[in-house]
């Protein structure tokens, strides 16, 4: 072998340096593997990456808060000790309407007291309630890092797998309903039973609706609820932002990587994996770099890897079939805006009176989203084919407390929400992107009056945008619904939900595999346990 093929030899080559692809080659390259990360961009984190938009000003371009990144990924990679600084998040508020608001905090006396203003019956079960959906994420949690198993696979070791897995969940009992109930139910119908009120339904509900193409009352969006507040941030859950942006979670990950020997080239575009009896033996780039590898894993999503780096012959039909109707429809959007004050919201006196916020002086974490039926009227105009001419929305201005992103005095604030179809019946993003744009600092500005002057630079991003910019296919933040039927053994196609594929030697680390979205570096965390395992039988 010529000292130039050496150079190219791998014992692992990792496509994509997302947060998740950088986890998992962190993993495989401390147990002493030799490992090249490939980025398409010139710029490493995937989604979870800070960019300047205007001069002086940094935005986290996509991912905009930290919840999932989990304590466990935390603590093996030292990520505090390579810059990680995590920084509070204000309680959410949300408007109710142009003059009043629901706060909801951590702290349960202060959400009691928030909701006890609309209906004293709804603060008074609301602990109750808490409790019950807390019991049912426990559950959730600890079927994190379990490698989804194949309940009708027929080898030895399937079964023996299954079995252990239902073993260790022997004693869940009638817990099982409350994962049924969420799996199957709308959010409306699941928060119906226990609330009343619709303005305090639409606080819990508001989170179904993130980055999913469903509206509160759409059958099955109850679990989208608890796929966000699954969070254990410093142990106790909870919303914070990172000192510096997202990029700086995926700074640290690089950082770490490479202690441990990780390399990473950046403007890297992968054009094919090269497969020879059924096993992975090169990645080629599209300027014709070969890396050869005896184990190649895709941080990019399934779709992209199945249909776009593979020869359709290399792949089992029935999976192509499965991978084709795996569904990625996206309608969020995002806009990281320069601004020269935070958003002077209506209510701000009001909250202020009421001291609700404690130590900050502006509200960093707001929604609008004032009841149910603004929710489901949004999914309504996106189920049609068009945007929504009321669009919910999530605002957050991270300068509040991190002064790293924007001129003194100066402040950026982070736009996410819905709904924005990928594809827009009788129209197109290329005409219709400006109309949307004012579409949404309209209803900002019903909520925020002048917020729309006080801007100097923003970025918008639909659907389209994120997918060409990040390579998420019709740019869905979470590389796919977090429906039922794509979920756990079931994510991205059946019979390959344990990270690896039908090809010998090639893996997915991504958020297409289970537990699904978010930054959370389990899916990283997860792969490079079943190639460790893969590797070590290989090598006995």
């Amino acid at each position: 072998m010529s000292g130039a093929d050496q150079a190219n030899t791998f014992d692992a080559v990792v496509i994509g340096a997302g947060h998740n692809g950088l986890v998992c080659a962190n993993y495989l390259a401390r147990r002493g593997m030799k490992v090249m990360v490939l980025e398409r961009r010139d710029v490493i984190g995937g989604a979870a990456v800070t960019e300047e938009i205007a001069p002086g000003f940094r935005a986290s371009i996509f991912s905009y808060l930290m919840s999932l990144l989990h304590p466990r990924v935390i603590r093996d990679f030292d990520l505090k000790r390579h810059g990680l600084e995590i920084l509070p998040c204000s309680d959410m508020i949300s408007s109710v309407s142009y003059d009043d608001y629901i706060l909801f905090s951590d702290d349960m006396a202060k959400t009691q007291a928030s909701f006890a203003k609309f209906s004293t019956h709804d603060a008074e079960i609301y602990p109750a309630f808490d409790a019950y959906l807390q019991e049912a994420t426990k559950i959730v949690r600890k079927l994190l890092f379990e490698t989804p198993v194949d309940p009708v696979g027929k080898s030895w070791r399937g079964l023996r797998e299954s079995a252990g897995l239902l073993w260790r969940y022997r004693r869940i009992g009638r817990k099982l309903y409350r994962l049924v109930d969420l799996l199957t139910m709308s959010a409306y119908d699941y928060l119906r039973e226990w609330f009343e009120d619709d303005r305090i339904i639409a606080v819990l509900a508001y989170y179904a609706s993130i980055g999913t193409f469903a509206g509160p009352k759409s059958p099955g969006s109850a679990y989208v609820i608890m796929h966000h507040v699954m969070g254990e941030h410093e142990g106790a859950g909870g919303w914070g932002f990172v000192k510096g942006g997202m990029g700086a979670i995926t700074q640290a990950l690089a950082s770490y990587g490479r202690t441990v020997g990780v390399q990473i080239r950046t403007g890297a575009s992968v054009r094919q994996i090269s497969v020879t009896g059924n096993q992975a033996r090169e990645v080629i780039t599209e300027s014709g770099d070969t890396y050869r590898a005896r184990v190649v894993v895709s941080n990019a999503s399934a779709k992209t890897l199945y249909l776009n780096m593979l020869n359709a012959e290399d792949v089992p039909p029935d999976v192509l079939r499965e991978v084709r109707g795996y569904r990625t429809f996206s309608t969020a959007f995002k806009m990281n805006i320069a601004c020269e004050r935070p958003p002077q919201y209506r209510i701000l006196d009001k909250v202020r009176r009421d001291a609700a916020l404690g130590n900050f002086s502006y509200p960093t974490y707001a929604h609008i989203a004032p009841d149910i039926d603004y929710l489901e009227r949004a999914y309504d105009d996106a189920k049609h084919g068009w945007y929504s001419k009321e669009p919910f929305m999530t605002l957050v201005t991270p300068t509040i407390v991190d002064d790293s992103l924007a001129p003194p005095g100066k402040h950026v604030v982070n736009v996410f929400g819905g709904h924005a179809p990928y594809t827009l019946k009788g129209g197109d993003w290329a005409t219709e992107k400006e109309n949307f744009k004012k579409t949404v600092l309209d209803t900002i500005d019903n909520y925020a009056p002048g917020f729309s002057a006080d801007i100097i630079a923003e970025q918008t991003l639909v659907p389209p945008d994120i997918e060409r910019i990040v390579n998420l296919p019709q740019g869905h933040i979470f590389h796919g619904e977090l429906a039922a039927d794509q979920l756990f053994f079931q994510r991205p196609v059946s019979g390959y939900a344990d990270y690896r594929t039908p090809i010998k030697g090639l893996y997915i680390c991504g958020s297409s595999m289970h537990p699904g979205g978010g930054v959370s570096g389990i899916p990283g965390h997860n792969a490079a346990r079943e190639i460790l395992r893969d590797v070590r039988v290989r090598r006995t």
